[in-house]
């Protein structure tokens, strides 16, 4: 199979395919055009790169684009992959919040109705404690200890 591909580089135009005979493994020569600026930088960087000629230089680029061609198809692949993986995660706290959060309320609600039902509290009074609470829930930037609110009571 190997030979059959090497039969077909021969034959097209300008391309000629050298063997291990030569101390290569069957690298193909073709005619390459550059602008005399980039061969310019080509002929300064390659030593600075310590290839060992300008066609290793060459070559080594060609890889380097080839696999920044492949990455970005990755990048393009795994992106929304994790986007989604990062939603789902987000969707599945927010449900649970949500349910605590209901949870929550609902416990407060008992005990809301219970204390409702124990003390008579006047309109007035309900008023105050209202803002009271607004104000206290503003300071402590709503972390609620029961401790403090029984050193409050006591006071």
């Amino acid at each position: 199979m190997a030979e059959s591909k090497n039969s077909e580089l021969q034959n097209s135009k300008n391309t000629t395919v050298k063997g291990n005979s030569e101390g290569f493994s069957n690298k193909i020569r073709f005619p390459l055009w550059l602008y005399p600026k980039t061969m310019e930088e080509v002929n300064y960087r390659f030593v600075e790169d310590n290839c060992g000629s300008r066609s290793e230089f060459i070559e080594k680029a060609i890889n380097f684009y080839i696999g920044f061609l492949k990455q970005e198809k990755n990048v393009n692949y795994l992106s929304p992959r994790i986007t989604s993986s990062v939603e789902a995660v987000i969707n599945g706290s927010e449900q649970r919040i949500n349910r605590n959060l209901f949870k929550i309320a609902v416990e407060l609600g008992k005990i809301s109705h219970t204390l409702a039902a124990a003390n008579e509290v006047d309109e007035d009074t309900l008023r105050e404690l209202h803002a009271m609470c607004v104000d206290e829930v503003r300071h402590i930037n709503g972390v609620i200890s029961f401790e403090s609110a029984v050193k409050f009571q006591s006071e």
